[in-house]
Parts: structure tokens; sequence; C-alpha cells
């Protein structure tokens, strides 16, 4: 019940959130009539359309995706006439005369009649046209159940969830209007002036359509959206779940975890799990759910819960361009080779992040390059995920020989705790001389293991959807080709410069001599990178400071800064020898038609 408090709490502050004001000329419009029949519809076609909507992004293909751009352009014609009716209402009883064998009766609501009738299904789809045009900034709370909704598959949950948002922007959006309704009353009966507020408000309409035609409300107004509620917003999602592992949480609501968050012993999980280690009385967390979701397994033919009754098993959750995942992948390795023996069986499960890592061939050579042997599950659809009710990469469950869940571990850290959870349990199914000691760290480039008390650089997205932090002079503009200029940055800014096209998930490079530049603090700097959609390609040159990094260059880098995006992975391009500070990274792209997904630090 709290979550869905949540999720209405944070609709109702998109209302202090500058990205609503392309929507907010057609509530008002609606002022001056009676609300149940006319503000009420309108919000309810709101609400209903922007859930439908937002469902269908979350967990729909492509074809989802062209759908709401066809009913977005629907939307925008029919509110762009409705603006011009409020301006001529004898244009609109001209042009709406042939839709009355509908029972369209949309010029007597959108004209200046309101005394004529209710016009509920007029003022209900004037709703669900706006509803189609939509789009609130994707701060925590909205990001949550988004994610949420992508991962878990269309439900009634998430369905409610969504829901529940909109009732909260649609409860505020209605308090305005009860509120400017009475407004305009009074304006109408001391001044006479209902005349120029109506035409006001056509202007208003108009503008409101003109400025979502032109993406300003994906654009500028997102972008300064996200120093409003943000904070706020992660506020409430704290409270509601302040029991959970600290993680380093992507805007989504899902999160890479932090590789020191699980280091802390005042985490209460983790100093259960410690105490429950060093007793040898391992809680039983639940049964080993169902395998056979996987679209895939690579190094072994399809498990079963059966199939692997009598063996202890570690499941790890990982995706091949997440960072943390890399990180604790020498660990992982080394359990498998050291225990094989003694019957622990390791399952990788890859559940993808970004669309690339659905490609089967790509998570292949993933696979083959990080000399992975033991069984990995290809979880394209989130199945396996949504058994364990995970929420992390990485995330370590430990299996008894009896099939029960007994030990989990979420992130990087924690690792000679998890070791002798294994050890634990070998013993327990009975295994005979189980190696003792600890494995050491043997990882490399960007698998090494990080400074993380150097780091003071968050994870950033470079695709809208989940962006923070971008700082490039002038507007951003959505889902098209635009010129961008790069000038000062504070900690934690990023810019472009160059001719890029700012998409939801990625930013793709339209001409060679584009830019990224990040203000950074940390000792490792990561990009994931993937090449034109042709596969070819693509030279870069990676400066720190506006020098070659020398000595400081990354495992995906020279001395001199150049490299390569020849495949979609995590590159590595500095890791810093001396002091960290505040630095200035800067990498051009000498050739067209990259795409660049999240920068991580280590």
């Amino acid at each position: 019940m709290a979550v869905f408090l949540i999720a209405w709490l944070g609709g109702v502050l998109t209302i202090v959130s500058p990205c609503i004001l392309p929507v907010l000329p057609f509530v008002f419009a609606r002022t001056g009539r009676p609300f149940v029949r006319s503000g009420l519809p309108l919000l309810v076609g709101m609400a209903l359309s922007f859930s439908a909507v937002g469902a269908l992004a979350a967990v729909g293909g492509g074809w989802a995706v062209a759908a709401n751009q066809y009913g977005r352009v629907a939307a925008l014609v029919l509110l762009a006439f409705f603006g011009v009716t409020l301006l001529v209402p004898g244009l609109a009883e001209r042009l709406t005369r042939p839709l009355v064998a509908f029972g369209s009766r949309l010029s007597e609501t959108a004209g200046d009649a309101q005394q004529k009738g209710s016009g509920v299904g007029a003022s209900l789809l004037l709703g669900l046209a706006t509803g189609l045009l939509w789009a609130p900034c994707a701060g925590p709370i909205l990001g949550l159940i988004l994610t949420g909704a992508a991962l878990q598959g269309a439900s009634a949950h998430t369905s409610l969830l969504l829901l529940a948002y909109a009732a909260g922007a649609a409860t505020s959006l209605a308090l305005a209007l009860l509120v400017g309704g009475k407004v305009f009353t009074a304006m109408k009966r001391s001044l006479g002036v209902g005349e120029w507020v109506r035409r006001a408000l056509g202007v208003a309409v108009l503008a409101g359509v003109a400025a979502i035609a032109l993406h300003l409300d994906t654009g500028f107004l997102t972008r300064v959206s996200l120093a409003g509620t943000n904070q706020i917003e992660q506020g409430l999602i704290d409270r509601v779940k302040p029991n959970q592992p600290n993680a380093q949480a992507n805007a989504n609501g899902t999160g890479n975890a932090n590789a020191n968050a699980n280091e802390n012993a005042d985490n209460p999980g983790n100093a259960l799990a410690m105490k429950a280690s060093a007793t040898g009385a391992l809680p039983v967390e639940g049964k080993l759910p169902d395998l056979s979701g996987a679209v895939q397994w690579l190094n072994s033919p399809p498990l079963t819960a059966a199939d692997l009754r009598g063996k202890v098993v570690l499941v790890d959750f990982w995706t091949y361009s997440c960072i943390n995942c890399l990180r604790a992948l020498p660990y992982v390795k080394a359990w498998a080779d050291k225990y094989r023996a003694s019957g622990l069986v390791v399952i990788g499960v890859h559940a993808p992040e970004f669309a690339f890592e659905k490609d089967i061939g790509n998570v292949k050579r993933a696979v083959s390059d990080l000399k992975i042997d033991y069984p990995v599950a290809i979880d394209n659809n989130y199945a396996i995920w949504r058994g364990f009710d995970n929420q992390y990469w990485p995330a370590h469950y430990f299996i008894d020989a009896q099939g029960q869940i007994r030990h989990h571990h979420f992130g990087e850290g924690n690792y000679q705790e998890s070791e002798q959870v294994i050890r634990d349990l070998l013993v327990q199914a009975g295994a005979k001389n189980v190696p003792g000691g600890f494995v050491s760290d043997t990882g490399t480039g960007a698998e090494a293991p990080p400074a993380m008390d150097t780091v003071q650089s968050p994870e950033t997205y470079l695709g809208y959807q989940r962006a923070h932090g971008f700082a490039s002079q002038g507007d951003p503009v959505a889902d098209a080709p635009h010129r961008y200029v790069a000038g000062p940055l504070d900690l934690n800014q990023w810019a472009l410069a160059g001719t890029w096209t700012l998409g939801a998930e990625h930013t793709d490079l339209d001409a060679a001599g584009g830019d990224i530049v990040y203000r950074f603090h940390a000792r490792d700097l990561h990009l994931v990178l993937g090449p034109a959609a042709d596969g070819k390609p693509v030279r870069f040159r990676v400066t720190v400071d506006g020098a070659p990094p020398g000595a400081n260059h990354g495992a995906d880098t020279d001395a001199n800064g150049n490299g390569v995006v020849d495949g979609q992975r995590l590159y590595q391009l500095v890791r810093q020898q001396g002091d960290i500070v505040d630095r200035t990274f800067e990498i051009r792209f000498l050739d067209p038609g990259v795409r660049a997904y999240s920068f991580t630090f280590g």
C-alpha cells in the first residue's frame, strides 16, 4: 500500500516541475465550466491514456513506440484544432458540423458555450489526447515504476502503479483547475474580460502544441526539472524501503550495487549475513526458482532445479557492460574453479540492462573474452530475475543441496564472507576435503579492484530517459540531430560538442569530430560504447585536462589516448596512477556513428 501512496505522491509533485508546463494550457482551457462534467473527464482521460502509454513503453517493443508516435501526431492535430476553436468559435461550428452524426459536440465544448451543455464526451476525448502528449520528467519515482514494468512484465500491479502516479498528477491539476475556475469566473463577473481570457487560453493551447511538437517538453524543460523534485522523490523511495542494501541506484529504480556500500558493517542485511555464516545457522530464504525462462544457455545444456539437487549452487546475476559485475567476476570465476570438484555449480544469469545486451552474439563474445567457462543462462525476458525477485546487478544467491536459498549478497565486496558461505554449504552437503583459504583478486583492466574511497562521481546515463548533469550550451533536442557546443563544466557535469542525436537510451554521433566532455573525480573512468549500426569501427582519442593520458591511460586506450570502438561493451578509458583530483575528461570520435550509453567510475 505504501508503494501506491509513493507513486501517487510522485504524480502530485509534477505540478511543481517545469516539465508539466506544456500540458497546463490544455487543462486550464476547461476553466469556467462545471468541473464534474468538464474538468474531471479531461483529467480522467489524461490519467487513463498516460497509464496505457506508459505501460506500453515499458513492456512493448518498437511497434509500441511507433504506434505512440502516430498517436501523438493525431493528438497534436486534435489539440491544435481545439486551440483554434477557442480563438474562433464560429470556425469550430462550421468545421465540426459533419461530426454531429458521430455524436461529437466538440464545437460546443471548445467554444465559449459552457451554458449549452456538459460536453463530458468531448472533455474525455481531449483528456485522452492530452495523455498521449504528456511526458512528465522521469524522476526517481516514475523511473522506479517504469523499470519495474519493464523487468517484471505486464501485470495488474505495475499498471495500477502507473495509474496511481497519473492520479497523483491529476489530483494536483484538479486543485489548480478548481482555483483557476474561480479566478476565471470572478474576472468575467467583475471585469467583463471573459472573451479575452478565452482567446488567451486559445493562444496558450497552441503554444503548448508547438512546444510539444518541437520536443521542448522532453528537451529544455526536462533538463530544468532534474534539479527540482528528484531529491524529494528519492527521499520518499528511501522511506518506503529503508532496509534495502545500499546501492548505486539507477534513475529507473534498479541499480548496479555500489562496490563499497556492502562493506559497511552497519548494513542490516550484511550484518545478518556475517552473523549467520559465523554461527553456521544460515537461514532458509526460499526455494531455487524455475530456470526454464532462459532463452538460451551457454557452456551447458539447459539446467533445471531438479538437475541441481544434491549440488551447492551459486547464482550470479550479471550483465556484461556493468562495471560492478565485471569487478566481481574474478572472484566468481575463482570460486567456480576452486570448488567445482567439491560439488559447487556456478550459474551466471545474464539479465540485460541495455538493448544491445539482448543480442546473444554479443553475450557469447563477452563470455569468451571474459573466459567464463561455467553455465550462463541468457535471461532476456527477465523470467529468472522475476523468479528471484531480484533488483540488482551484481546479485549473488547461494543455494544448498536441497534446493533452498540460504544466503544472498548484492553488489561488490564481502568476498570472504561469501566464500565462507560456499564452504559451509559444501560441508553440510557432505563434501570432503573442501579447500581452505580465500581466493585473491586477480582482475585486470575493467575487472581490477576499484578505489571507491576516491570516487565522487556517480554512474551517469547519456540517454535523456535517465540523464542528469547535462550541460551543453543551449537547449537539448530529443530524437533529432542537433549541433551542440560544450562550455565550462562543474564537477559531475557532462556536455556534447558536435552533431549528435540525443536518444532515450543512448546518444548517437551523426558526424565525425564529435566530443563528449565530463568533469569527474575518480581513479577510473569507463564508458559504455557501441559502433555504428553498420558495425564499422569508430576511432577515438582521449585527453585528460587537455593532454594525452600518458601513464593514466585505461585498458582500452594507449598512452596517447588512442582507441577504437569495435563492439558494444564497457571501455576503460582512464586509470590514474597519481593523486585523484577533479579532472576534465574529453573523448573525440574521429568517425561518425558511435553510440554512447553511460559513464561509470571506480
